[in-house]
């Protein structure tokens, strides 16, 4: 009987050490998510536009695999917040920002987590690597022809810091394509019809990061659509608290926006 108890336990110690494994090599894995979106408001002139989108960085290094993946292929790259907490070394931020200048132009916005570091000395590091903070401000591009479109950034929901009015003010030109980036998808809940924006990218929410039975603590990220406003929620790159991801892999996106005469979403 002694031994029945002791095989039994070496059975489950074997059993949770494979599946503990099997969770730290999901979390680890470097998937590029590729998505076309067809918009009949944007410019015509653009022909296309290729966004490489990371959110959720966290405690991971960038792989190299990934950068190589996309770069030659995008031409703006979004960071969309919590590219850090508490604990990791600013060396690491540095090479994770140098790694993403590789691709493309950077752009970036406040996570909730970037502020548990010295978000002073985190603001400094950016700006003296060119990457430009969307902090309640609005980026503009031009084509050739004089059409344009607007990436939008606005700060973290929870600290209270996030102003979409002054925003959408650096973006005031009416029938302008909007792109709104904010970490937390709770941003759904702030879209009016009047803000004509009509695509977001967020992240936050890790796709419940856990899940058992397909129930974790948020839904899967992915994309969807409310009212005018097409909406990509990502499950992130990095991971929170447990390095360990079961259920929901980790995720970046490639993502083609293109002028068309009706919206068509192909995933």
């Amino acid at each position: 009987m002694i031994l029945f108890f002791i095989f039994i336990f070496i059975l489950l110690f074997l059993i949770g050490c494979s599946l503990l494994y099997y969770m730290w090599r999901m979390a680890n894995q470097n998937n590029v998510c590729k998505h076309t979106l067809s918009f009949d408001t944007f410019p015509k002139s653009f022909e296309e536009v290729s966004i490489f989108f990371i959110s959720d960085i966290h405690r991971r290094k960038i792989s190299e695999k990934i950068v190589q993946e996309v770069k030659g292929k995008t031409d703006i790259v979004v960071i969309g917040g919590d590219l850090t907490e508490k604990g990791v070394p600013f060396e690491r931020v540095k090479d994770n920002l140098l790694q993403l200048k590789k691709i493309a132009p950077t752009y970036f916005v406040w996570g909730n987590n970037d502020y548990e570091v010295d978000y002073h000395m985190l603001d400094s590091l950016m700006l003296e690597h060119g990457i430009k903070i969307l902090d309640n401000t609005a980026a503009l591009f031009e084509s050739a022809e004089g059409e344009k479109f607007a990436l939008l950034g606005i700060d973290d929901l929870k600290y209270g810091r996030s102003n979409l009015n002054v925003a959408l003010s650096d973006s005031s030109e009416q029938n302008i394509f909007r792109i709104l980036i904010c970490h937390n998808p709770a941003i759904k809940r702030i879209i009016q019809p009047e803000h004509q924006i009509s695509f977001i990218l967020s992240g936050h929410t890790h796709g419940g990061q856990i899940r058992l039975f397909n129930l974790g603590m948020y839904k899967k990220g992915g994309i969807e659509k409310f009212g005018q406003t097409t909406m990509l929620i990502s499950n992130g790159y990095g991971t929170s608290r447990l390095p360990l991801r079961l259920g929901v892999q980790p995720e970046t996106h490639l993502i083609t926006i293109r002028p068309s005469q009706n919206d068509i979403l192909h995933h």
